[in-house]
C-alpha cells in the first residue's frame, strides 16, 4: 500500500510531506515502493537511466518489477530522490529493466499479455518535464502488454527511444508537431527489427507525417497533460483497444 512520509530537502531544509503513487500489476493490484524510513533523501544531479527505475514486488501475485523511483520537486528548485527499500532479489529474477517481471515460465519472442478485458483502467501520470513523458509512455506501453520496457538501442533523430518485446516506441516532447521524417524514421527502425512502431507526441503530428503514419501502419499516440495517451489513427485504436494481446506474433 501507498505510504505518507515527512522528507526534508538537504538544501533549503524545507520539509514536504510525501505519498507514494501506486501504479497497477499486471495482476491489477496496485504496487508502490516501500519508504526506507531511516534513510535520506538525496538530490538529483544528472539523470541515469537505470537509477530512475526501483525493484518493487507485487504483495498479490509475486511479480517483481521496476517502477519509477519516487521525487520530489523542492520549491528551493532541487529534486529530491526519495529513499525507499528496493527487493532484495538478485538480477537473475529479472531482466533489470522497466517493466521485467518474473514470470512462470520463460518468455519467447511472442508477448503473451494478459487477456484485455482484464486489464485495470491505464493511472495517468501528470507530465510537467519531458522525463514525466518518458515514464508515462513506459507505463503506458506495460499496460498494453510490452514486457522488458527499456531505453532502445538506436537513439531517435529527435526525442527519446524506448524498446520492449515486439515495439520500438519514440517518446517526442517537442513544442513542435512530429513530422513526416520522424515517422519515417520510427517505421524504418521498427521494419529494420522486425517489430511494431509506435509514436508518442505531446504537439501531436503534422497532417503529412499522419497521412504516412496510416500508409505504413505506424500507431500514433497524443500525450496530453495529464499523461493519458489518446490514439488519433487507426493502428493506435486497435492498439489501445486490444493490447498486444489479440495483435499477431
Amino acid at each position: 500500500m501507498a505510504e505518507t512520509a515527512s522528507v526534508r530537502c538537504p538544501a533549503c531544509r524545507r520539509e514536504h510531506r510525501y505519498t507514494t503513487p501506486a501504479y497497477p500489476c499486471v495482476c491489477g493490484a496496485p504496487v508502490a515502493p516501500r519508504l526506507d524510513r531511516g534513510g535520506a533523501a538525496t538530490p538529483v544531479s544528472h539523470r541515469v537511466w537505470q537509477d530512475d527505475w526501483v525493484a518493487v514486488r507485487c504483495a498479490s501475485c509475486g511479480r517483481r518489477g521496476e517502477w519509477p523511483r519516487p521525487e520530489v520537486g523542492c520549491a528551493c528548485g532541487v529534486v529530491l530522490r526519495v529513499a525507499v527499500v528496493e527487493d532484495g532479489e538478485s538480477a537473475a529474477d529479472g531482466d533489470g529493466t522497466p517493466g521485467a517481471e518474473v514470470a512462470p515460465a520463460p518468455e519467447t519472442d511472442t508477448v503473451r499479455p494478459a487477456a484485455p478485458a482484464a486489464r485495470p483502467p491505464f493511472p495517468s501520470v501528470t507530465i510537467r518535464t519531458a522525463r514525466d513523458a518518458v515514464t508515462a509512455t513506459a507505463l503506458y506501453l506495460r499496460w498494453l502488454g510490452y514486457r522488458g520496457v527499456r531505453r532502445a538501442d538506436q537513439r531517435p533523430p529527435s526525442g527519446i527511444g524506448l524498446a520492449a518485446r515486439g515495439v520500438v516506441a519514440q517518446v517526442d516532447p517537442a513544442v513542435r508537431p512530429a513530422t513526416l521524417r520522424d515517422v519515417e524514421c520510427l517505421w524504418l527502425t521498427a521494419m529494420t527489427e522486425s517489430v511494431e512502431g509506435v509514436y508518442f507526441s505531446l504537439a501531436g503530428y503534422a497532417d503529412d507525417a499522419r497521412a504516412r503514419a496510416d500508409a505504413l501502419g505506424v500507431a500514433l499516440f497524443v500525450l496530453d497533460l495529464t499523461g493519458t495517451p489518446r490514439p488519433v489513427n487507426a493502428p493506435a485504436d486497435a492498439l489501445a483497444a486490444s493490447g498486444t494481446g489479440n495483435r499477431a506474433p
